[in-house]
């Protein structure tokens, strides 16, 4: 999917159903113009694919517009590497009452 975060252009964000959280990549918080003062403290341990747990940088919260929405987001920062931007989960899912359909590859 396509939108913007604070007003800046996003693109391969990624709707996932079975993530619990919001995830961005350090190195997109860092594109988007964030620094380490934007970052809330937060001591949240994530295991990623492997089952590898590792603490968060931190929390930010932006404002994300997709299409004609906009909702302010908490992401929480990871320094982990992914083939998207950001992962969106299941409470972004809810908060927009979307249903995600992978058989279509869309929102509804």
């Amino acid at each position: 999917m396509k939108g913007f975060i604070d007003g800046k252009p996003m693109t391969k964000m990624l709707v996932d159903g079975g993530a619990a959280v919001n995830l961005m990549p350090y190195t997109m918080f860092r594109k988007i113009g964030k620094g380490p003062r934007d970052l809330l403290g937060t001591d949240m341990m994530l295991k990623d694919f492997g089952g590898n747990a590792s603490k968060t940088r931190g929390a930010v919260n932006v404002k994300l517009t997709i299409r004609s929405k906009t909702l302010p987001t908490t992401f929480f920062v990871i320094d982990g590497k992914g083939t998207y931007s950001l992962l969106l989960g299941r409470d972004w899912i809810h908060a927009n009452c979307c249903i995600p359909s992978t058989m279509h590859q869309c929102l509804i």
